[in-house]
């Protein structure tokens, strides 16, 4: 079957459904699919900029007793390489991020039980009163679920308690796949797809925002990626809580998956036109190149993304399943441009702090050494 009508559809600006999601992904044409969600990109980001923020992932606690199978990050609670960061290796963590000009920290960890409600927002408020500027995008929904847990609380009265301490947004980590079938099979005690969507409520709720995330490569069926994607629009319909989607695909080195068949670049590409063109409520694309490398990161440029992300100063969590791309500013300056687009340093609410026309010496004070 030919996917151009479906195509044409999108582009004149019509939702299309879930049967056409999954005729998309049953389709080989991904060029064409590509072209499309270009299209539709530039209806919602008409110049031809590309932002990046610039941004620090703290990992601040490795313990996790959610146990995924496909994580090569956590150690059980009690492990001998186990560890939670103290407060001042985060502050300083946080001041070598401003130092490089940043606006951002992402700070994510395990589902750590023994850290109560008090211990993040005591680091919140010392973080806020030492940095009053920096943005804090961190905790993922499974983070939230186990304070909330282990605080006698419900979800959103952890978020509205994080949020008066200092929390500005929060990452949509741990979506994988927002379907039952593969979260039991590869992530058995990980919070449900509708606890993870119910977080992610519930922050827009207490006044903040988020993103939505997808990974693909789990051995999810097309149609599952197709409901994820129907979620995913069916929430952002009802309470605009997604200021981004990102997507990318599974790193099975080093993990309990390893015999996992890994995807390669063109599945990557063609999630990323799919979720483009599917998901007509959401402004943001985000690259991947950290799991993906630079080159297929400049590439999405053309598939529907808009934003080339993070320049994760620091990354713990994909790098620990053997990926590790290390980027710096300058070098994503030339991707962003090799791509035929002016680079833009945003902040975390996509308004744009500093444009790079040009090249220039003070670009030099954005040098960032991995």
């Amino acid at each position: 079957m030919s996917i151009d009508a479906i195509l044409e559809r999108a582009v004149n600006g019509e939702r299309i459904s879930m049967e056409d999601a999954i005729a998309l992904y049953e389709s080989d044409e991904v060029e064409k699919m590509g072209e499309a969600a270009n299209k539709i990109m530039k209806k919602w980001h008409p110049e031809p900029v590309t932002t990046f923020v610039i941004g620090r992932n703290v990992n601040y606690t490795n313990f996790c007793d959610t146990y995924c199978r496909f994580c090569a990050f956590y150690r059980k609670p009690g492990h001998s390489e186990g560890y939670v960061l103290d407060n001042e290796r985060i502050f300083e963590k946080i001041q070598e991020t401003i130092d490089v000009g940043g606006t951002e920290i992402l700070m994510q960890g395990g589902t750590n039980p023994d850290l109560k409600l008090d211990y993040y927002t005591n680091l919140l408020r010392e973080i806020k009163e030492r940095f009053p500027n920096i943005w804090m995008h961190s905790f993922s929904p499974a983070e939230i679920w186990k304070i909330a847990e282990v605080s006698d609380m419900t979800v959103e009265e952890v978020l509205r308690a994080l949020h008066e301490a200092g929390l500005d947004s929060m990452p949509g980590g741990g979506a994988e796949i927002l379907t039952e079938e593969t979260r039991l099979r590869v992530s058995r005690l990980k919070i449900t797809w509708e606890q993870w969507m119910e977080a992610m409520k519930a922050s827009k709720r207490v006044g903040m925002h988020g993103s939505a995330t997808m990974v693909i490569g789990f051995g999810e069926s097309n149609e599952e990626r197709a409901l994820h994607l129907q979620r995913v629009r069916d929430a952002q319909d009802e309470t605009d809580c997604f200021k981004a989607f990102i997507s990318w695909t599974f790193q099975p080195e080093n993990t309990g998956m390893w015999k996992t068949e890994k995807l390669g670049a063109r599945d990557y590409l063609k999630n990323v036109a799919i979720s483009r063109i599917f998901l007509d409520n959401i402004a943001n694309f985000q690259s991947s190149w950290v799991t993906m490398g630079p080159e297929v990161g400049k590439q999405s440029l053309e598939y529907g993304c808009n934003d080339f992300g993070s320049t994760m100063i620091e990354e713990n969590v994909v790098s620990a399943a053997g990926t590790t791309h290390k980027v710096n500013t300058n070098e994503i300056l030339r991707l962003i441009r090799e791509a035929g687009k002016i680079p833009a340093q945003r902040n975390t609410k996509y308004d744009i702090v500093r444009m790079f026309d040009g090249e220039t010496a003070a670009e030099k004070d954005f040098t960032m050494q991995n």
